[in-house]
């Protein structure tokens, strides 16, 4: 569920997902109270022109067996079928159909599968620059029930809120 561009060069340029100094986290509600998680295992795949964000080509993938909250039974929860159901579905992809500048840093629009669902989404993020290296963070809701996300007793939203919040912290390196 990341959504991410860097740019840097003054012609296409690949970049390299620094995972370890990158995070891609989750909020949400649960009986009235927040709670945040994250994914600890996804990669990207990166090519961009500052000049010509609208060719940049992006693909995310997100291991979403790797949830982790911190709470033990929302833990065992989410991998199950009512949620992700990772025996189906292990991952979810982000594929970005279009970047362009915004008024503070760039939004990345593209299609986000979740579930075997598909659904457009657009994300705005800030990018920051420092040699090599760029740093991207990003904030974008989505609704859980839009992906099927949440079955059974979880389909409406009396015990877990709809609305999901997304945060993208990420690092990446330029590939020479």
């Amino acid at each position: 569920m990341s959504l991410f561009v860097f740019a840097g060069v003054a012609h296409a340029a690949e970049w390299k997902l620094t995972a370890d100094k990158s995070s891609l986290a989750f909020t949400g509600t649960q009986m009235g109270e927040k709670f945040t998680g994250r994914f600890q295992r996804f990669d990207a795949q990166i090519t961009l022109d500052p000049d010509h964000p609208e060719t940049a080509k992006i693909l995310v993938t997100v291991d979403l067996a790797s949830a982790a909250t911190g709470d033990r039974q929302r833990d065992g929860a989410l991998p199950e079928k009512d949620w992700f159901d990772v025996a189906k579905t292990p991952q979810a992809t982000f594929t970005a159909t279009e970047v362009k500048r915004a008024e503070k840093g760039f939004v990345a629009t593209g299609d986000l599968t979740l579930r075997g669902v598909t659904k457009k989404i657009a994300l705005p993020f800030t990018l920051d620059l420092a040699g090599k290296t760029a740093r991207a963070k990003g904030h974008a809701d989505l609704l859980r029930n839009d992906f099927g996300v949440g079955q059974g007793d979880y389909a409406i939203d009396t015990w877990v809120a709809f609305q999901v919040g997304v945060d993208i912290d990420l690092v990446a390196e330029r590939a020479d």
